[in-house]
């Protein structure tokens, strides 16, 4: 693959857990999204959470960012048990989700998106501050590792990975201990997921906790510590990076046993065409 590994840093002493999801399930109706579902965020730590459509990823977005409340079990943060019943109580307690829109506006500038709804101001009449503004973003940006000399640039006009990095700086600027990442490079190419990557390994190593939600087993494998494989709305594989090696992640993500299943019926079909050709043939 062309996208060089982020280095990953195997914790030496115990690391405090920011987020611990307990047999946490989520109902809609008869419909059971998740169900006993397990997770650790730790401090300095990726967390990758792995699965295809419909398997609850976006569904456990929801619940960590406050915008659906859980039916079963318990989110726990910081040792306490908590139930958000809105995004404003999760990025309180220090939670802060970056989906992949990036909840950013295409025509306004670099520093109006970072400052969006939080502006700083000055003096009686309450006016922007705009050189302070200017100089937070770039500084900001510049501990991510990227500079982008004219602040007054429309995003619009920015790489999608100089975008992830302006959403990811953002939540890390205004607080944020647990970032969540929804699919970050799935529309990107290559080089632009190899930039993004190398933005969530610099969270990690700023001691962020990580969680990194994404379809691919290899850019997962890059920066992450700790893998779970949802399938169905249940854990299908959790394991830290030291018990699951890369082919094996991928093996479970491609779906497994139900994949071999699958295999020795194909191959079963392919024997009984041969056979019937065989017939013909005499």
């Amino acid at each position: 693959m062309a996208v060089a590994s982020a280095s990953i840093v195997e914790p030496t002493s115990p690391v405090s857990e920011i987020v611990s999801l307990r047999d946490v399930g989520k109902s809609y109706g008869n419909v059971h999204a998740l169900r006993g579902v397990s997770l650790v965020v730790r401090q300095g730590e990726v967390t990758c959470v792995l699965g295809d459509n419909g398997a609850g990823k976006s569904t456990l977005i929801k619940i960590l960012a406050g915008l659906h409340a859980h039916t079963e079990g318990e989110v726990v943060i910081n040792g306490e048990p908590v139930t958000f019943s809105s995004p404003r109580e999760a990025l309180a307690r220090g939670i802060a989700t970056v989906y992949q829109d990036l909840a950013l506006v295409p025509l306004m500038s670099v520093w109006r998106n970072f400052f969006m709804g939080l502006e700083l101001r000055k003096g009686p009449f309450r006016m922007l501050d705009v050189a302070k503004m200017k100089a937070v973003v770039s500084e900001e940006l510049l501990k991510m590792g990227i500079d982008i000399p004219d602040l007054d640039r429309p995003v619009g006009g920015l790489s999608g990975g100089q975008r992830q990095c302006i959403a990811i700086a953002r939540a890390v600027y205004f607080g944020a201990k647990v970032l969540i990442l929804d699919e970050p490079t799935a529309a990107l190419g290559v080089k632009q997921s190899g930039v993004v990557l190398k933005y969530v390994a610099r969270a990690r190593d700023a001691g962020l906790g990580v969680v990194f939600i994404t379809h691919n087993p290899h850019h997962a494998y890059l920066v992450g510590n700790h893998f779970v494989i949802l399938n169905r709305g249940r854990v299908s594989l959790d394991g830290s990076r030291s018990e699951i090696s890369l082919d094996r992640l991928t093996n479970e993500m491609a779906g497994g046993a139900e994949l071999e299943a699958l295999g020795h019926e194909l191959g079963a079909s392919v024997k009984q065409m041969e056979a019937g050709t065989e017939l013909h043939a005499r």
